[in-house]
């Protein structure tokens, strides 16, 4: 095997995402190339006549071709980062979304805002995935705003998924979860109490017949799409939501950027008040909110 330097390998990639057609973005091939080489990011800049080993070599570009036929680089590496945390993902969990984010943002403003006494406050994440809602909130809301008085649930119907997300709580230190496999709040009615102050959730949002999911081959396709032009679980958390949500709670739910006017109608038809969308980064309706009666 023909021996590459940094430099050489950085043409390459300057060569395969220049193109307006470029399945690839730069940074992914360049962050791939950090992780192969397992060197920090000045190390491209200031040491170009590096040569690539045999081995990364090869690993490097069994690497691009997965990326090329649709593996995403989170999937390579097994990491991505999100809030200010670091999560494991694989094959049975979404990879966490910047945009996600604004979810993270409003929920803990939110709280901020609401009395702070001593009485114990319970959140409930559902669909967790890879648990980077429900870990960045119970992070944040100990470490950070040093709230000690809530106790975090997440629920998700994948027992492979659930291992990830226990395994994320505990690399970054955050222990006071408690996971439940159940579909929706279905297997909550066991676990007393039912009533909580939050409720958060990223679920399936996108079209059945959306032509983005032909791109979108490695994710779960059950975590990304559902009936009822992507509504369908949507419909089934806000209407469902009543029994399981304390008196002025929150209910916060990421979404579509086409269904905001239709996420506030359904938040509206089931009795919540102060309803309200905050757009993503870029613009974009992104996550809905409401407070029960």
């Amino acid at each position: 095997m023909t021996a590459l330097t940094i430099r050489q390998i950085k043409q390459q990639i300057q060569q395969m995402t220049s193109s307006d057609t470029a399945m690839l973005p730069s940074f992914w091939l360049t962050d791939w190339l950090l992780y192969v080489i397992d060197k920090p990011a000045l190390f491209l800049i200031t040491d170009e006549s590096y040569e690539l080993t045999d081995s990364e070599l090869a690993q490097f570009n069994a690497g691009v071709s997965q990326m090329q036929q649709g593996t995403p680089l989170a999937y390579l590496t097994g990491q991505q980062a999100f809030w200010s945390l670091s999560f494991t993902v694989n094959e049975h969990t979404l990879i966490p979304r910047p945009d996600t984010e604004v979810l993270i943002e409003q929920v803990l403003n939110w709280i901020n805002t609401q009395s702070t006494h001593a009485s114990t406050k319970r959140l409930l994440d559902l669909g967790t995935g890879s648990g980077c809602i429900a870990i960045s909130l119970a992070h944040e809301l100990k470490h950070e705003l040093k709230h000690d008085n809530w106790q975090v649930v997440a629920v998700d119907l994948s027992l492979e998924a659930l291992t990830i997300a226990r395994h994320n709580a505990v690399m970054n230190d955050v222990a006071h979860i408690e996971f439940i496999q159940s579909s929706w709040y279905d297997k909550l009615s066991t676990h007393e109490p039912q009533s909580f102050d939050v409720i958060v959730s990223n679920p399936p949002y996108i079209d059945e017949a959306d032509e983005h999911l032909a791109r979108l081959v490695a994710e779960p396709i059950s975590a990304l799409s559902a009936p009822n032009q992507g509504l369908a679980d949507i419909e089934h958390i806000v209407r469902q939501a009543a029994p399981y949500l304390s008196a002025g709670g929150l209910l916060a739910i990421e979404h579509g950027f086409d269904q905001g006017a239709a996420v506030r109608q359904l938040f509206a038809d089931n009795g919540f008040e102060s309803v309200t969308t905050v757009q993503d980064y870029g613009g974009n309706d992104r996550v809905t909110l409401g407070q029960s009666q």
